[in-house]
């Protein structure tokens, strides 16, 4: 579990008039209870807090901010030279609860390493919210609680259901990131250690505020296995760890995904509903069609009894030799990994803010970890920007 009270580069000076409270710096009187952020930084003669600016030297209010008012928040800083960056640094986030997938294959450094990049990320992704005035989204979870699954074949009922809840239908869907983006999941596709699809966790958050959901993928992996983690890594958000034993949910979460992507009457459509051989070329079609890998695909069809245990060996030894190791044409070139199906929400926050003139060029690149000039392509288009530098 990690914890960020303070900004990386700058740390609370100590003060006379300042109290410690919970191990953080607080000033005498500051409401517990409506601070946005539970924080207190002294910068320069200043101490910033949510609920105004007290000069450290006299203990007196410079500026007044009216409590939950993040758009008075962002004027008073600017009004007395104070950062928006040091009060939006202050949020407090909790980064618990991280599950890899294949638990057995990571080491502690790398699972350190990666919950790390995560807290840093949706520490960005909080602040752009922050800075638009926007709650972050919702999670619009389908099922009122976590569903508790007596056995494994329920998970393709629950895909079912999902699909209902989100008005799907039974169309394959276009943009597995999309789609969870959508719904108020956060998604980020990162470097992960070899043979890690993904895994999911929670950010925790201060002052009673809802849980963040957060689901990880590899994007050293294909888009096609990148998509099936997704809908797997759905699955671990819905599911009661409780009712089934570890090995039992993970099956149910591949069920799951499997049935998610690939609804079965759409399917029994495109191929029929019982198959003694399969070909080449209209298995390559099909896995094009609902966008996941051809052993994915594979497996569907025998889970759905459309072939049997032998016409699923054969494949495998015949027209499907290798691709459980190895995708055959896949979706996305490997010069162009991680690219397509990206999320992108956060970045077009960015780029709303820049636009909005909430932050500037050097922020919204600070943001986004990209080169201001880039970023500055981004918003004004390649040909305007290239001409604002001659």
């Amino acid at each position: 579990m990690f914890q960020r009270l303070y900004p990386r580069a700058v740390r609370p000076r100590s003060a006379d008039n300042l109290n410690p409270i919970g191990g953080l710096e607080r000033l005498p009187g500051c409401c517990l209870d409506s601070c946005l952020f539970r924080n207190c930084q002294v910068i320069g003669n200043d101490v910033v807090c949510v609920r105004g600016i007290n000069d450290a030297r006299t203990g007196k209010l410079v500026a007044e901010v009216p409590d939950n008012r993040p758009d008075v928040v962002r004027q008073g800083p600017e009004i007395h030279g104070v950062s928006l960056g040091y009060l939006l640094d202050a949020q407090g986030v909790n980064l618990s609860g991280v599950e890899f997938r294949t638990k057995a294959s990571t080491s502690a450094r790398d699972r350190a390493h990666v919950e790390t990049e995560v807290l840093e990320w949706i520490e960005r992704y909080l602040q752009i919210e922050m800075i638009l005035d926007l709650d972050s989204a919702e999670w619009q979870s389908p099922v009122a609680s976590l569903r508790q699954l007596r056995q494994i074949g329920e998970a393709e009922d629950l895909a079912v259901e999902v699909r209902r809840q989100w008005k799907l239908g039974n169309d394959p869907i276009p943009n597995m990131t999309e789609l969870l983006e959508e719904k108020g999941l956060k998604v980020l596709t990162a470097v992960l250690p070899d043979r890690v699809s993904g895994f999911t966790c929670l950010v925790k958050r201060r002052d009673g505020e809802s849980d963040l959901p957060v689901i990880v993928v590899n994007n050293q992996f294909s888009l096609e296995r990148r998509r099936l983690t997704l809908a797997h890594e759905l699955a671990h958000r819905l599911i009661d760890t409780n009712s089934l034993s570890d090995k039992d949910e993970e099956r149910a979460a591949n069920l799951f995904g499997g049935a998610f992507l690939m609804e079965k009457d759409h399917l029994l459509r495109e191929v029929g509903k019982h198959r003694n051989a399969l070909g080449y070329k209209e298995l390559i079609d099909l896995k094009r069609l609902y966008r996941v890998s051809g052993a994915a695909l594979l497996m569907r069809l025998r889970q759905l009894d459309v072939i049997s245990d032998s016409t699923l060996v054969y494949a495998f030894q015949t027209i499907a030799r290798g691709w459980r190791t190895q995708e055959p044409e896949e979706l996305e070139p490997p010069d162009l990994r991680g690219q397509r199906e990206r999320a992108r929400r956060f970045e077009r926050l960015c780029y709303r803010a820049l636009a909005e003139g909430l932050i500037s060029l050097a922020k919204a690149a600070e943001l986004l970890r990209l080169p201001v000039p880039e970023v500055e392509a981004g918003l004004k288009g390649p040909q305007r920007a290239d001409e604002d530098h001659r």
